[in-house]
C-alpha cells in the first residue's frame, strides 16, 4: 500500500510589489449608513436571530459608510474585502498610502496583515483495503452514529458554510447525488475569484464535504447526509495575504445566508502569529468566530496537524474560546494521533473540546480514497453536531457546544490531547447520563498515590481496544500540570509520587468510563 504525503504550503503572492503590503483599515463609525434586515439576510438568518433574541438592527451587521470607502480607494487602489462586523477595509497599499490613509479623521486604526494558511491534511491512499473498509464503518460508528442513523437523525433543516480550498467534482460526484437531487446546496462563493463556481481548484473541500455528507448506495460517509449547505471557497495556495479576509468575509456570507454551522478544516499559524497569541483574542479570525457565534452560528475548526513539528500547539481560530476545536484520535489505537495539534491555548483554556477519527474514507476526484489529518475529524464532528442539533432544534447554539461536550466519552475528564473525547450520539437519544461502574480505586501509602484497577476490568492479555487509562495531575488555578494515558494490563495502573507535585490540588483519572478525582490540596 503506498502512501503519498501531500504538504501544502503557500508563496507570496506574485501581483504585489516589495513596496506594497496588506493592511486592514478600520473606521470609527458608520454614521449615515442604511440598513434593511429584511432585505439584507436569508430567512433562516433571521429566524435565528428572533429565537436568540439578537437585534436584527445590531450595528454591526449595518454596511460601511460608503463615504469612508471611497475616499480611501481614491488613495489606494489595490483595495479587497469590506467588512461589516470590524467596520473595515482591506488594502493592499504602499507606505506612503498608507501614510496618507492615516491622516484621515474617520480612520480609527490600521493593522498589517500577513497571515500564511494550513490546510489540516496530511496524506492519503489511493487504494481501499479491508481495513480501510472496516474504517469506513467505524468512524461514525465510533460516535454511536447507528442511533442516529436508525431514529432518522440526518442533519434535516440544518444548514452548514464548510470554508475551504476547492470544491472539485461536488456538481458531478455521485457521492453528493443525493445533495443535488433535492437541491440541497444553497449557495455558493469563491471569495478567492469573486465568482460563484467553487467547483474547481483543491479537492481538500470535496473530502471534507464528503465527511459531512457523503453517501454512496447505501453507505454513508458522514452522518448529515440531509443537510442544506453553503460552500465558500477561501483558500488559494499562492495568496497567503487575502485568506484571514476571504475568512471574514465567508463568515459575514454564512451568516447572512443563514448558516447553522461553519465548518472550517482550515489553521493560521506562523509567519503571522506567535505561540502566546493563540489566546482566542489577537487573530482576527478568532474574533470573527467568536462574533459568528454571537450570532447564533456553531462554529467547528480543525486544531490543526502541528503537534509532531516545533509549533505544537493549536492553532487559530480553533483557539476562539466560543469553536468547538476538534482534535484528531488515531482508528486503530483511539488515542491521539501524532500529528494533531495540541492544548491548550495560550491563556489555558481547555482545547481541544473534542476529538474525532483524523484518518477517514473520503471522496476524492478520483474516487474513494483514505485521507489523514484534522481537516476530516472536524467535518466528522460538523456532521454530528447537525444531527444532534435536529433532536431538538429550541438548543441555542451555545447550549448544543455545552452538550457536545457533555457528550464525549471521556466526559468529565478531560487532557489537551483528547479533550472530552468523541461524542456520542446515545447522549442526545437517551438525553440521560449513564451511570458507569466503579472501575478503580486510588490508594494513598506514604508519599505514592496508586491508582489500582479493580481485578474484574482488567484486560490481562490486553487483546482489547479502549484499555486505557487517563489521568492528570490539576493545579489549584484548575489548569493540568501533566497528564498521561496507560496502556492497562495489570492492578497498579499508575503510581504518582506526591512530592513531584506538591503544589498540586487534584488527581482525575478516568478508565473504561468511569472518572474519580483524589483531593490533594483544600
Amino acid at each position: 500500500m503506498i502512501k503519498y504525503y501531500i504538504t501544502f504550503f503557500v508563496l507570496l503572492h506574485s501581483t504585489l510589489t516589495i513596496s506594497q503590503q496588506r493592511y486592514w483599515i478600520f473606521f470609527t463609525d458608520k454614521s449615515n449608513t442604511k440598513f434593511n434586515p429584511y432585505e439584507y439576510f436569508d430567512t433562516k438568518a433571521i429566524n435565528r436571530r428572533q429565537k436568540l433574541n439578537i437585534s436584527l438592527f445590531d450595528s454591526s451587521d449595518f454596511p460601511v459608510n460608503k463615504n469612508y470607502s471611497n475616499k480611501i480607494e481614491q488613495i489606494v487602489k489595490n483595495k479587497g474585502t469590506k467588512s461589516r462586523w470590524f467596520n473595515a477595509i482591506a488594502v493592499a497599499a504602499t507606505t506612503d498610502e498608507i501614510d496618507s490613509v492615516r491622516k484621515l479623521n474617520f480612520v480609527k486604526k490600521i493593522n498589517l496583515i500577513y497571515i500564511q494558511t494550513k490546510i489540516a491534511v496530511s496524506y492519503y491512499d489511493t487504494v481501499l483495503n479491508f481495513s480501510e473498509k472496516e474504517l469506513l464503518k467505524n468512524q461514525l460508528n465510533r460516535f454511536g452514529g447507528n442511533l442516529f442513523i436508525k431514529n432518522k437523525y440526518t442533519g434535516k433543516g440544518i444548514r452548514i458554510a464548510v470554508f475551504d480550498a476547492g470544491f472539485p467534482t461536488v456538481n458531478t460526484n455521485p457521492v453528493f447525488e443525493h445533495i443535488r437531487k433535492r437541491n440541497g446546496i444553497i449557495k455558493t462563493y469563491d471569495f478567492a475569484r469573486k465568482k460563484e463556481n467553487v467547483y474547481a481548484h483543491n479537492q481538500h473541500g470535496t473530502m471534507v464535504l464528503s465527511c459531512i455528507a457523503g453517501k454512496i448506495g447505501n453507505k454513508q460517509l458522514g452522518l448529515a447526509i440531509d443537510a442544506e449547505f453553503l460552500l465558500a471557497r477561501t483558500e488559494v495556495k499562492a495568496e497567503p495575504f487575502s485568506e484571514e479576509e476571504n475568512w471574514l468575509a465567508a463568515a459575514e456570507w454564512a451568516d447572512k445566508n443563514g448558516a447553522d454551522i461553519i465548518n472550517s478544516s482550515l489553521g493560521y499559524t506562523y509567519v503571522r502569529y506567535f505561540t502566546y497569541q493563540m489566546d482566542g483574542k489577537t487573530s482576527l479570525v478568532a474574533r470573527a468566530a467568536n462574533l459568528a457565534a454571537h450570532k447564533g452560528i456553531l462554529v467547528i475548526n480543525a486544531m490543526g496537524n502541528d503537534g509532531a513539528v516545533e509549533w505544537k500547539i493549536l492553532s487559530t481560530p480553533a483557539d476562539a474560546d466560543s469553536v468547538i476545536s476538534v482534535g484528531g484520535i488515531n482508528p486503530y489505537t483511539n488515542y491521539h494521533e501524532s500529528f494533531s495539534s495540541f492544548g491548550p491555548s495560550s491563556d489555558k483554556r481547555l482545547k481541544p473540546n473534542v476529538v474525532a477519527f483524523s484518518e477517514a474514507i473520503v471522496s476524492s476526484k478520483s474516487g474513494l480514497i483514505e485521507s489523514s489529518g484534522t481537516s476530516f475529524s472536524t467535518p466528522l464532528v460538523a456532521g454530528f453536531a447537525a444531527c444532534a442539533w435536529q433532536t431538538d432544534t429550541t438548543m441555542s447554539n451555545m447550549q448544543l457546544f455545552s452538550k457536545i461536550q457533555q457528550s464525549g466519552d471521556l466526559y468529565p475528564y478531560f487532557d489537551y490531547a483528547h479533550g472530552y473525547g468523541v461524542p456520542q450520539a446515545s447522549f442526545f437519544i437517551n438525553q440521560k447520563k449513564i451511570t458507569k461502574n466503579k472501575t478503580f480505586d486510588f490508594v494513598k501509602k506514604n508519599n505514592i498515590i496508586s491508582i489500582e484497577i479493580k481485578t474484574e476490568f482488567i484486560d490481562k492479555k490486553n487483546k482489547k481496544k479502549n484499555n486505557y487509562l487517563f489521568y492528570h495531575i490539576q493545579n489549584n488555578e484548575g489548569y493540568i500540570d501533566k497528564y498521561w494515558l496507560i496502556d492497562v494490563y495489570k492492578n497498579k495502573a499508575a503510581q504518582i509520587d506526591l512530592r513531584d507535585f506538591e503544589n498540586s490540588k487534584k488527581i482525575v483519572a478516568h478508565y473504561k468510563g468511569y472518572t474519580q478525582e483524589y483531593i490533594l490540596a483544600k
